[in-house]
């Protein structure tokens, strides 16, 4: 692509706009390096990747890569041979985790997203490697005891020599003897050394090792001879566990040499996920649509332009006009006429700058539906292309690009004039112009040319293969409307917009006997053209929102429909529930007085009127059972019955609510289906769901209606508690997660207040990481410590909203 091109059309600034989306500076080099392909392969797996991340974040909000570093500097140390520091391993274990749990996520949703699926294969860390350094390194950076056996005595014998080295010291400082010698009864250090404060006349005195001295001189910092010797061994010590910690991390970090490739495999690859994420969100922050790449049109050769209420992604929303850019089969070339601050150059750079943000994978800000080619490249002239280094005027410095377009262009390229022929001789200018306009039709290069003169509109209607397009302009407000109306030239109004503003009518008089009376006659009937056409548009945009009206009573009968269905089934289940209560008692009485025939030989003629009452009990039940099922599906029966599919509304029937799901995978094997309900997401089995709209026959039972008591009713309402504690103890970190997951996907359904969970205390990872993912759920308002009694900082409370 031209570069310079590139700037005029400002996509550099959509690429500083695109980084700030980016979790971690890798994906910025990525964003950095975007350019426009031009190979539709390429082009449709960038855009079918920003599709998915866009997916993925609409039920997925929580996938955050934030935190993650670019490790690829640390390989190059560890490639090296040098030595890591223990900080940096700390980083390595984070991001090596967020990949590896991305990858498992990613994995289990491969149907869903294969695209990021298959980004995330490389993602894996070695085997390992991650419990190594995490059983080596704390989160602080510290190497810890568990690194080697060797390491933990050094660091035994070294409390050791401390504590004598201490308590020599302190008994030393309690001695009678030197209490009036000393400035000050505490131990400090000195160079390493330990050392006590005296004061500088008794030099000589207390037989010691002077180390330093206050700067006025009245104090000496000495080392008592009596502790020269542990003090030497403390230090030996000290020296031990250092060259021992050395050794630990030249071992790690030649661990991490030995697998660099792979783990700067899992750096590119996740790179390349949050890529297409900063791709997904600054789609959906422009309210962007992917766009369908078009071959060009057989017969003609000429490229797909079909750009609906496109909208210019550096505008704010607030304030940005949509343009509709369409053309046909037969039109490479447009001429844009209009007035000055119509909105000329901001149509072709939201045209020039979608096509190249299309062609670089990211979807862009348009209708759905919207539609382009694949150019080979981007040309544009826009612009003040005045030069004082190169003493060049605006003609001249316009003039010089253009040449250059002109001989590299052709009929794969989009070029993009501005004010073309401006800054000169208006006559020649227009002569120019239409030279230009002429050579690239001929060429058949597609080109937007926007212009003040009025002899390229009668071109543009005369010459196959181009057409007029114009900015509208308000005349009752005199103001421009920023709308784009192609196959319709430009109207002048300068006559029209000078008498508005008060020019006296003598000189409009004037005025119009010095214009040719069939270019009077022209433009009347241009205005005529342009009332029809904005009549039209009206028409259109009525038509639009009386069909929008239509749609909402279409949705809202079909909620009132299913509102009727679950209204039909509470019904159907309370009397099932009320009927089984009768057989049950019957059922009962019978039962006595079966017992009661057997103990007192009762005639069996006695027990017959029971047997036949309880009979028509359940005949009953079953003539109601089917009564109210055949009625559900008459007033539902003109939907659409058929199974359900990834994506469709639903209603949950144990939930008995009216909110709408989205089923998010469905199992046909096992007859269930995942759904999104909210935040929450659930399993259910499909005969608990009903399409949001839709109705599915259910039939009647060849059995005996099912019983449903009181408390199986409240089951299906309310999910079964899952209990009001949960012990990790003894987890992993991931295993934690994924407890914690589903425990409070179940204490969120079982509207639970507040949950215990208990982690203990030990080393203090597990807690933290447990209430780091409870902060960061969307179930929990806020969390405490356990009190003494329930476990202390051993227990945390989360309370649920």
């Amino acid at each position: 692509m031209d570069k310079k091109s590139l700037s005029m059309l400002e996509f550099p600034e959509v690429i500083r706009r695109l980084r700030c989306y980016a979790s971690f500076s890798a994906s910025e080099i990525l964003a950095d390096g975007l350019q426009p392909e031009t190979d539709a392969a390429l082009i449709r797996k960038r855009l079918s990747l920003t599709t998915e991340a866009r997916a993925l974040l609409s039920v997925n909000d929580t996938l955050r890569l934030g935190g993650c570093t670019d490790l690829r500097p640390y390989l190059e140390v560890a490639r090296k041979s040098g030595m890591l520091e223990a900080k940096s391993f700390v980083e390595i274990s984070y991001t090596l985790s967020i990949a590896r749990d991305t990858w498992r996520m990613l994995t289990h949703h491969a149907e869903k997203y294969p695209g990021l699926a298959e980004i995330a294969e490389d993602m894996i860390p070695p085997a390992g490697l991650i419990e190594r350094i995490n059983s080596t390194i704390n989160d602080r950076g510290d190497v810890l005891d568990s690194a080697s056996e060797k390491l933990a005595k050094i660091r035994r014998e070294t409390q050791v020599a401390y504590h004598r080295l201490i308590g020599r010291l302190e008994r030393l400082l309690k001695e009678a003897r030197y209490q009036p010698m000393l400035q000050e009864a505490i131990i400090t250090q000195r160079n390493g050394r330990y050392v006590v404060p005296i004061k500088a006349e008794y030099k000589g005195q207390l037989k010691s090792i002077i180390h330093d001295q206050s700067s006025s001189g009245a104090t000496l910092f000495v080392e008592p001879l009596a502790t020269v010797e542990i003090n030497n061994a403390y230090q030996e010590l000290q020296l031990s566990e250092r060259n021992e910690v050395i050794r630990i991390l030249q071992d790690l970090t030649h661990f991490i040499g030995d697998y660099a490739d792979q783990i700067e495999g899992a750096v590119n690859a996740l790179a390349a996920l949050d890529f297409a994420l900063m791709c997904g969100k600054y789609a959906d922050a422009l309210r962007a649509a992917e766009p369908i790449l078009s071959e060009r049109h057989r017969k003609t050769g000429n490229p797909v332009i079909k750009l609906m209420e496109a909208r210019h992604p550096l505008i704010p929303q607030d304030k940005v006009v949509p343009i509709d850019a369409v053309l046909n089969e037969d039109t490479f070339a447009v001429v844009i006429t209009g007035p000055n601050t119509g909105g000329k150059t901001v149509t072709l750079k939201t045209i020039g700058l979608l096509v190249l943000m299309a062609q670089s994978g990211l979807h862009i800000p348009v209708r759905s539906g919207s539609e382009l080619s694949i150019f080979r490249s981007v040309y544009a002239d826009i612009g003040d292309e005045q030069s004082l280094e190169q003493s060049l005027s605006t003609f001249s410095g316009h003039m010089t690009n253009i040449i250059r377009i002109l001989r590299e262009a052709n009929a794969k390229s989009l070029v993009l004039l501005d004010e073309l022929g401006s800054g000169t001789d208006p006559q020649e200018g227009a002569a120019l112009a239409k030279g230009i306009l002429r050579y690239m039709i001929r060429k058949r290069v597609p080109c937007f040319v926007a212009t003040h003169f009025p002899e390229l509109k009668t071109f543009a209607h005369v010459t196959p293969g181009a057409i007029n397009a114009s900015m509208e302009f308000d005349l009752r407000s005199l103001q421009p409307t920023y709308r784009l109306s192609i196959g319709l030239p430009g109207r002048s109004n300068a006559l029209l917009i000078a008498k508005r503003l008060g020019l006296a009518d003598e000189i409009l008089t004037y005025a119009g006997e010095e214009i040719d009376p069939a270019d009077m006659k022209a433009e009347a009937l241009l205005d005529e053209i342009h009332r029809q056409h904005d009549a039209a548009r009206k028409a259109r945009s009525h038509a639009d929102r009386m069909r929008s009206l239509a749609e909402k009573d279409q949705r809202e009968l079909r909620e009132k429909l299913t509102s009727l269905e679950l209204e039909k089934e509470k019904i159907l289940a309370e009397t099932y529930a009320d009927t089984e209560a009768e057989i049950q008692e019957l059922r009962q009485e019978l039962s006595k007085l079966r017992k009661a025939y057997v103990g007192a030989h009762l005639s069996l003629q006695e027990l017959k009127p029971l047997e036949d009452a309880l009979k028509q009990s359940e005949r009953s039940a079953r003539t109601i059972e089917t009564k109210a099922r055949k009625e559900i599906h008459e007033k539902t029966g003109q939907l659409e019955d058929r199974p359900l599919k990834i994506g469709d509304k639903v209603i949950v029937r144990s939930l008995g609510s009216g909110s709408p799901a989205v089923v998010t995978a469905l199992d046909n094997d096992r007859n269930e289906a995942e759904v999104q309900l909210g935040a929450l997401r659930m399993r259910l089995p499909l005969r608990d769901l009903i399409r949001k709209g839709e109705s599915v026959e259910i039939a009647p039972p060849e059995t005996q209606p099912v019983t449903v008591t009181p408390a199986e009713r409240q089951t299906q309402i309310f999910h079964e508690s899952p209990g009001l504690e949960l012990d990790l103890r003894g987890k992993s970190t991931e295993e934690m997660t994924d407890l914690l997951d589903r425990y409070l996907d179940d204490a969120m359904l079982s509207r639970m207040p507040y949950v215990r969970i208990i982690h203990g205390k030990g080393t203090g990872k597990l807690r933290q990481a447990t209430r780091k993912f409870l902060l960061d759920s969307v179930y929990v308002k806020y969390i405490e410590n356990g009190k003494d009694a329930e476990g202390g900082d051993g227990v945390t409370i989360a309370h649920l909203k």
